[in-house]
C-alpha cells in the first residue's frame, strides 16, 4: 500500500508543478501582452491628408498634426474632423490588441478574447463612408 500511495503523491506533486509552471508562464504571457499594449500607439489622418491624430494603447491622444491645409476652414469644422479622426484612430486599437495577444497569449484564450471585447466595446469601428455622409450633410446645412 505504501508504494501506492508513493505513486499518487508522486503523481499530485508532478501535476502541482506541472500547473504551476503554467500559471507562471500565463503570467509572463499576460505581462508581455500589457506591456506590448501600454507601449501601442495607432495614428489616422482625416481632412485630405491634413490633420493626424495619434493615440496610446488606452485610447488617449498622444499626438495631434494640422497642416497649413486649413486656413479656410472654420473652428467647427476643424474641430469636428479632429474628432472624427481621433475615432477612427481608437477604432484601429481593437485590431491592433488582437494581433498583440495572438502573439502572446493566443488568439483564442479567454484573455485575449475578453481584453479585445473591451477594446471593441469602447472604440467601436467607424464607417468612414457614414462620418462623411454625415459631415457632407453639415457643410451643406452650413453647420461648419
Amino acid at each position: 500500500m505504501d508504494a501506492s500511495f508513493d505513486r499518487v503523491a508522486d503523481s499530485a506533486e508532478e501535476w502541482t508543478r506541472s500547473w504551476a509552471a503554467s500559471m507562471s508562464e500565463r503570467a509572463a504571457q499576460a505581462q508581455e501582452m500589457s506591456q506590448r499594449v501600454a507601449g501601442l500607439s495607432v495614428s489616422a489622418t482625416g481632412g485630405g491628408g491634413a490633420i493626424e491624430v495619434t493615440v496610446a494603447g488606452s485610447g488617449i491622444v498622444t499626438d495631434l498634426r494640422i497642416d497649413d491645409r486649413l486656413p479656410d476652414w472654420s473652428g467647427t469644422r476643424i474641430a469636428s474632423e479632429i474628432m472624427a479622426t481621433m475615432r477612427r484612430a481608437q477604432s484601429r486599437l481593437a485590431a491592433a490588441v488582437a494581433e498583440i495577444a495572438a502573439q502572446t497569449v493566443g488568439a483564442n484564450s479567454e484573455t485575449a478574447r475578453a481584453i479585445v471585447a473591451s477594446y471593441a466595446e469602447r472604440f467601436p469601428e467607424v464607417d468612414d463612408d457614414r462620418e462623411q455622409e454625415r459631415d457632407n450633410s453639415r457643410r451643406e446645412r452650413g453647420g461648419w
